[in-house]
């Protein structure tokens, strides 16, 4: 008590007391913090890289993943369509055998009205199976030559020259699924100058 008198008094110096101070907290330098911080940034460096490259392989992945699936539904679509083509190319021939039996009107209504409406109701059906499987048919009788979905295979001579390039007459319809010709159609053309189908070559 006397001590803290003469300091109070200022006739003792402090140093000249026998007095411990201890400190009550840590004193953290400059330098220890500068390198606390350089440590907690590099951490989240690491940990923001660490997730970008965990994002991107994720990102990889779900895109690769919806690439196998749309390769899967195009192959499976492909073969889809691969075998529906194959099964109307094996109808159409029996499509043309109705279509010649019925193309002449005058004998074909002199034909049993029973068995004609049994081959007409067949008919009918083939026909509606090809439009159920997306299938239309290729007629272009008096339409112009189109090479992408007909087939010239002889020419009729005219002297008309509107018709001149025009499809005569049909030898046999054509058939396409969606944009795709499965079979052009076989056609006669009119052409200015050309030969008959009767002349030689």
């Amino acid at each position: 008590m006397y001590n803290v008198f003469l300091i109070m008094s200022k006739k003792l110096p402090i140093e000249e007391l026998d007095i411990e101070l201890e400190p009550t907290e840590e004193v953290v330098t400059d330098e220890a913090s500068s390198s606390k911080m350089k440590k907690l940034r590099a951490e989240l460096k690491a940990s923001k890289e660490k997730s970008a490259e965990y994002l991107a392989g994720w990102q990889r992945d779900k895109a690769d993943f919806v690439n196998s699936r749309k390769r899967d539904e195009e192959s499976r679509n492909y073969f889809v369509r691969f075998a529906k083509e194959g099964i109307i190319n094996d109808l159409l021939p029996a499509i043309d055998s109705f279509d010649i039996a019925m193309s002449n009107k005058e004998v074909w209504e002199k034909v049993d009205k029973v068995w004609r409406t049994g081959i007409e109701h067949i008919y009918s059906q083939l026909q509606q199976v090809l439009t159920d499987n997306g299938v239309t048919v290729i007629n272009p009788e008096n339409e112009m030559f189109s090479p992408s979905e007909h087939d010239s295979v002889d020419t009729e001579k005219t002297d008309d020259v509107s018709k001149d390039g025009k499809i005569s007459s049909v030898i046999s319809k054509g058939y396409k699924m969606g944009e795709k010709i499965v079979r052009p159609a076989r056609v006669k053309v009119y052409e200015i100058g050309g030969r008959n189908a009767g002349e030689a070559k």
